[in-house]
This record gives C-alpha cells, sequence and structure tokens, in this order.
C-alpha cells in the first residue's frame, strides 16, 4: 500500500518523515521537493509519477503532506486516509502549521503507529484514538478502560465514547438542500436537480440506537402507505432518491434489506447523509426575463420574479444577478421592491430583496426535493430514558446553487 508518509515545510524541508517498505528511499523525499514544491510551474494535479514512484498529496497552508508508493494502489482510498490524517492532527493541536508540527513531531509519530501499520490504514477515528492517545503520549489503562479501547478498536463503535452523560437530551436535525437549476428563455426546464445534506448534533446520554425514517419512495411502495387524499394535503407524497451516501455510524445491511436508517450517533455535530434527486423538483421561484432592444445601442431589461411556494412561508436573502455586456457604459435601474445596484467591475447588475443567463440566490425553509422526516425514534435501555423523553427539533432549508434562467 502506502511506502512512505512525508511533510514538508513550504521551504521543500522534511518535518516528518516515515517509511514503511524497503523500496522507497531518501531519493523519494529530494524528487518531490525538486519536481512539486520548487517546481517553476506550478503542480494541479495531486498525483505527480517520478521515475516509477507515485506521490499523492495535499496542502494545508503552508504544508505539504505526501503519500509515497511504488505500486497500483487504490488512489480514493490514499487520499481519504491523507484527509483524515489532516483532521486528526487538527483535533489535537488546531490548525496545521509548521510550528505546531514541530511542537507536536512526538504525538503525530504515535499518531502514525495507530493509523498506518505497514503502509495499510487502520483506525483513523479521532474520538477512538484520543482514548489512548494523549498530548503527554500512552498512559496506563485499568482493566475498565481498556475494554473500552478494544472495543474501539476493533471497530465496533470507533466514533462514539462510552459514559457520555447530559443532563438534557436533546437531537437537531438540519435537512440542507441546494438547488440547481438551468431554465430556457420559454420556461422550460434544461436540467434541475437538488443536492441535500442531512446535519445531525446529537446531545444524548449513553450508547442510544437511533433510528430515522424520510418519505422513500421505495419505502412508501413497500408499506402501501398514502392515500390520494393524503398526497393532495401535504402536496408531495414520496421522492426518488437517485444516490445517496452515509456516515460510517449507519448499519448499512439493514438499509439494503429494510430501506431504515439505523444508527448510534457520535456526539456532537455531524453528517448524517448526503443524496441527490432529479425527479419532481418543487422550484421555491420562477425568473421570468423579458428582453427588448431599443435602438442599435440600447438594451431595456425587464425581471419579474414569482414564488411557488405557500405564502405562510418567508424566503431570505433572495439576490438576483442580471449580467450585462462587456461594453456597457452606463445603466438606469428602476427597482419596485427591495434594492438594485450596477457593479461595472462585475458586469452585473445586482438586485437584493430581503423580507434568489440570470443567476439567483435565495434561502427558503423547505426542502425542495420535497424530502420529509417521517420519524427520527431514540432507545436507550440501558440508562432508563425513551423516544419521549428526548427533545428533538427539525429544520428545512433550501439554497440556491447555480440557479440560472436564459434570456
Amino acid at each position: 500500500m502506502i511506502g512512505g508518509l512525508f511533510i514538508y515545510n513550504h521551504k521543500g524541508e522534511v518535518l516528518i518523515s516515515r517509511v514503511y517498505r524497503d523500496d522507497i528511499g531518501r531519493n523519494a523525499v529530494d524528487a518531490f521537493r525538486v519536481n512539486v514544491i520548487h517546481a517553476r510551474q506550478q503542480v494541479r494535479s495531486p498525483v505527480t509519477n517520478i521515475a516509477r514512484t507515485s506521490f499523492f498529496h495535499v496542502k494545508r497552508s503552508n504544508i505539504w503532506l505526501a503519500a509515497v508508493t511504488k505500486q497500483n494502489v487504490n488512489a480514493a482510498m490514499v487520499f481519504e486516509f491523507l484527509y483524515k490524517m489532516c483532521d486528526v492532527m487538527t483535533a489535537y493541536f488546531g490548525k496545521i502549521s509548521e510550528e505546531n508540527i514541530k511542537n507536536n513531531f512526538v504525538l503525530i509519530y504515535e499518531l502514525l503507529d495507530e493509523i498506518l501499520d505497514f503502509g495499510y490504514p487502520q483506525n483513523s477515528e479521532t474520538g477512538a484514538l484520543k482514548t489512548f492517545i494523549t498530548q503527554q503520549g500512552i498512559k496506563s489503562q485499568t482493566k475498565e478502560e481498556q475494554s473500552q479501547i478494544t472495543s474501539q478498536v476493533t471497530g465496533q463503535i470507533g466514533w462514539r465514547r462510552e459514559g457520555i452523560k447530559y443532563r438534557r437530551n436533546e437531537l437537531f436535525l438540519d435537512v440542507l438542500e441546494s438547488v440547481n437549476l438551468l431554465m430556457s428563455p420559454q420556461g422550460q426546464v434544461l436540467s434541475a436537480h437538488v443536492s441535500g445534506r442531512v446535519v445531525m448534533k446529537s446531545y444524548l446520554s449513553g450508547m442510544p440506537e437511533c433510528k430515522f425514517g424520510m418519505n422513500d419512495k421505495i419505502v412508501i411502495e413497500k408499506q402501501g402507505k398514502g392515500t390520494a387524499d393524503e398526497t393532495g394535503k401535504s402536496g408531495k407524497q414520496s421522492i426518488a432518491i437517485d444516490d445517496c451516501t452515509f456516515h460510517q455510524c449507519v448499519r448499512l445491511s439493514k438499509f439494503d434489506s429494510e430501506r431504515s436508517i439505523s444508527f448510534i450517533p457520535p456526539d456532537g455535530e455531524f453528517e448524517l447523509m448526503r443524496y441527490r434527486t432529479t425527479k419532481d423538483i418543487i422550484l421555491p421561484f420562477r425568473v421570468i426575463p423579458l428582453v427588448r432592444e431599443v435602438g442599435r445601442t440600447k438594451l431595456e431589461v425587464k425581471v419579474v420574479i414569482k414564488s411557488n411556494f405557500k405564502p405562510s412561508l418567508l424566503a431570505q436573502k433572495i439576490e438576483v444577478r442580471i449580467p450585462t455586456p462587456l461594453n456597457t457604459s452606463g445603466v438606469q435601474v428602476i427597482c419596485m421592491k427591495g434594492k438594485a445596484k450596477y457593479k461595472a467591475s462585475e458586469n452585473a447588475i445586482v438586485w437584493k430583496y430581503l423580507a434568489g443567463a440570470f443567476q439567483t440566490v435565495l434561502c427558503v425553509p423547505f426542502a425542495p426535493s420535497g424530502l420529509k422526516v417521517r420519524y427520527l425514534k431514540v432507545f436507550e435501555p440501558k440508562l432508563n430514558y425513551s423516544d419521549h423523553d428526548v427533545i428533538k427539533w427539525v429544520r428545512y432549508i433550501g439554497r440556491s446553487g447555480i440557479y440560472e434562467t436564459r434570456c
């Protein structure tokens, strides 16, 4: 797998060096310094091949992390390891800088001994590493702590430690969606998709088991729930999710067989899942552009925005950008609502309405894909608190990604 790992400063000096295989020599360190760090032209590719040796590198401020190998390895896994290594170092001593790396080089070598074994990535979860690697080094552990470490290192629950207690058990869930739209001048949708994330903040005692359900089309069809009346009330009965990815705490076997999302959450904030939908998207706004030529040197543009959501909902931070020709000499703006201003440096008229080729920025309090949280249940038998004792908060936020209307 990985033959060696090197950490350089901006001058090309080696701060951390760990070689795991005999086929990587000292010449590899010099080759990366000369061909990448001190290269005359900026190196854009994160993978560089020099003399049959592959260098996978990432940069954090003025620090380079390079994984070296002569084998045909899985590039995605190597980069995942490098990003995880950056996250672990950030969790231990904050910002990744030359000074911090020099002050904590002993700790970094200890982390590398745990994370990499003969070049193969092992457990890289910060929660598990912090139970037995501290700033002062490895301490002697009691039998109870050793059993806790063993269970986390073996991968049972490496993302959460035992013994967590809160006075009040709370669970926050945010459904964050980004709408991407390209519409023709005639109002026809050329392309549209929604990229969504489900972010949770968990403040639960013990080792709770959580179950999360949404209006997934496959689940609804299996259960046979939902009538025409219910569809009319809710506006959208179910959604078809094209693809999704989960946090490692989710039991994928249950999701594949039952389509239920069951997990033991990490403590604090984490991203539970990501998803993407392309069908039956609820467009929050429709932008209607009217363009008319007035003579050979003048253009009249009228823009109308119509909302497609209920009057009881309130959108915030609406911003419309109207591009202008490069040779524009002057603009007269008449704005009925909000504030509009011509920005010559950006070649665009920016219309802001605070209460979203036109680019629209918006923020609405619902999920444009139609995703709904059907249930969120919590079970913790050991500490004897039930689902009714947990305070739950659910919030939907829809934002614009690339929201454009041609004219």
